[in-house]
């Protein structure tokens, strides 16, 4: 099994080396492409930066992982995955490993996540993948400081002290389990960033209606709109992985690309279809 990583946060992230180390040293055959910056939020958008109509790749290297070969690409996470289906990065993935990303990607929000994003790319190939996110601010935490401050201003200085040692751990122990689901199917695992010792357990949850942050309009001018992130103020559902993870329980949701309702009925009788004239 060839296992792609990735991430949204970009090739020199903490949670990246971080679960590349674990990966290997677990015995999986690994290819590193990550983005050359930060692509946070990028969903599954397909966009790229060209010099002379060809895709930026530098060859990097991760420390503490030798003979891994790692690429950093001017590409959005959902195109590197593109890029390596069709050979970009050597042998084709079975299997895309994306994060460990800086901040948990829980609820509804996680649509918007490039992280998770990556994932279900190749869940629309036919392929298994996990998404891991390391929650820098836990629920309760994000409902109470400074009155749901930016969670997007945490102080990055202190990432090297997180425990994404917990998150990669986690993620290499759930790889197994991620190739035992039918095809196409994505893990989306969510850790506390604690010790590993310190997390309750891992449990399976539901994604929650809404995510952790939330999007609010500061002030809106002419020609202008400034808006600000700010800890969602919505009650913890029982049962979600929002609750779980405000509770110290690490939760992995499996989920998969958008697909069609088949269970929606259309009435498009009497709806009379003209075409256009120009």
């Amino acid at each position: 099994m060839r296992i792609l990583i990735t991430n949204d946060d970009g090739i020199d992230a903490p949670g990246l080396r971080w679960l590349t180390r674990a990966t290997v040293r677990a015995g999986y055959d690994v290819v590193v492409a990550a983005p050359l910056t930060e692509a946070s939020g990028s969903s599954a958008a397909i966009t790229a930066v060209e010099q002379d109509g060809r895709i930026v790749v530098q060859h990097r290297e991760i420390t503490g992982v030798k003979k891994v070969p790692t690429y950093a690409v001017a590409a959005s996470p959902a195109f590197i995955v593109l890029l390596a289906l069709r050979g970009a990065f050597g042998e084709v993935p079975t299997l895309v490993l994306s994060g460990i990303n800086r901040g948990a990607n829980a609820g509804a929000a996680v649509v918007h996540s490039g992280t998770v994003g990556a994932t279900l790319t190749a869940s629309h190939a036919g392929l298994h993948g996990l998404a891991v996110s390391l929650d820098v601010l836990s629920a309760v935490m994000a409902s109470t400081a400074s009155g749901g401050a930016a969670i997007a201003e945490l102080d990055k200085t202190d990432d090297e002290k997180r425990h994404w040692e917990a998150a990669a751990a986690l993620a290499v122990k759930l790889l197994p389990v991620a190739t035992h689901t039918p095809p196409g199917t994505v893990l989306n695992l969510n850790v506390p960033d604690l010790h590993l010792d310190g997390i309750r357990g891992l449990v399976r949850a539901r994604l929650a209606h809404f995510g952790q942050a939330q999007m609010s309009i500061a002030e809106a001018g002419d020609g202008y709109v400034h808006t600000v992130v700010q800890a969602s103020d919505e009650e913890l559902e029982d049962g979600t992985d929002l609750a779980a993870l405000a509770a110290g329980y690490a939760v992995v949701t499996p989920i998969r690309a958008p697909a069609e309702a088949t269970d929606v009925r259309l009435n498009l009788e009497g709806i009379q279809f003209q075409s256009p004239s120009f």
